[in-house]
């Protein structure tokens, strides 16, 4: 009789190295450090002080609406609406000075208040009615956006403006408002965003049961965790983002544009999803987010450094967005 342990024969497999995991865990910081080489050979200005100073400034407001998206992402949800939301805020605040004089705890508290009031509507339809995440944010976008126009009337928010009857605005912007959006303030409103999500997606309670949620739905509801709770939280936490980013904007350009928040929305969406993949982390995350934002704005930066017409840039963005959703999906399925 053959008593030998087919197992016990068994030798041990070494894993060797895999070029595919090592690209989705370093893959995004590789192509940083592979970009600033190209661009610093290319012109040598570009690694100088003032111009990373200049990057971090370009994305900090990026940064902050695409924390707002990465907390929206950890439920399983998607926020498309936090580009006009910025609009929105962007506009309350700027016009609570210039045609209300009102001081500047009572502007960014109707700007937030604004905000707070698209992500509860979001919430509602979402939770209450049942529409999926991705369509109820984008008809919230056109909304919203709508509502931004008619608020301003279609027209740019300054100091000094003319007024409907004919007169001009009184109201003026506070010059410690102004110094928000000037380095080395944004910077620092950026890094402490950064900074408190990573903590609150990580180190509480709180956040892990939004991870768990966007994991398996059905079985954080069986493991007791409210979950509509959670989606509420997280599509309000998104628009706060988008409002304090609506809020930074407003401060450094000291005026409200019309659809001032739009342009914002790809790169944001962008950096969130580029982050999924940053060190392998494989989920929404904050300091992946801030990862996918450095890259984007060291693209952006140096493509027009090097004189590349501002209408290829989307390309550009685009191909990169692609190719980091192509790595995540691919390794999860």
């Amino acid at each position: 009789m053959n008593t030998a342990n087919p197992v016990t024969n068994t030798k041990p497999v070494k894993k060797g190295f895999e070029l595919f995991e090592f690209l989705y865990k370093y893959g995004t910081i590789i192509t940083i450090f592979v970009l600033i080489a190209i661009f610093a050979i290319a012109n040598p200005s570009f690694i100088q002080g003032a111009n990373i100073v200049n990057i971090l400034r370009s994305i900090s407001i990026v940064t902050i609406i695409a924390i707002g998206i990465t907390i929206s992402l950890s439920v399983d949800g998607f926020d498309l609406s936090v580009g006009s939301t910025v609009s929105l805020s962007n506009a309350v605040v700027v016009s609570m000075f210039v045609w209300f004089s009102q001081n500047i705890f009572i502007a960014i508290l109707a700007a937030i208040g604004a905000a707070l009031l698209v992500g509860a509507f979001n919430s509602f339809m979402i939770v209450k009615v049942k529409i999926p995440d991705m369509l109820m944010t984008l008809a919230t976008m056109f909304i919203i956006q709508g509502i931004a126009l008619t608020y301003t009337k279609g027209a740019t928010v300054s100091q000094n403006m003319i007024m409907p009857d004919g007169s001009f605005s009184t109201g003026v912007i506070p010059p410690f408002f102004a110094k928000i959006g000037q380095v080395p303030w944004i910077i620092i409103i950026m890094v402490v965003v950064v900074a408190l999500v990573h903590i609150f997606l990580n180190y509480t309670k709180h956040g892990r049961y939004m991870y768990v949620i966007g994991g398996n739905k059905e079985a954080a509801r069986l493991s007791g965790i409210p979950v509509n709770k959670y989606k509420v939280l997280a599509y309000l936490l998104s628009a706060t983002f988008a409002a304090i980013g609506g809020i930074v904007l407003a401060s450094r350009v000291m005026t409200a544009e019309i659809n001032s928040g739009a342009p914002y929305l790809m790169d944001a969406v962008a950096a969130a999803f580029i982050g999924l993949s940053v060190l392998g982390a494989g989920k929404p995350n904050a300091f992946g987010t801030f990862v996918g934002a450095v890259l984007i704005g060291i693209l952006s930066n140096g493509l027009v450094m090097m004189s590349v017409p501002y209408y290829a840039m989307d390309i550009v963005k685009g191909t990169v967005l692609a190719l980091a959703l192509a790595l995540t999906y691919y390794r999860q399925k």
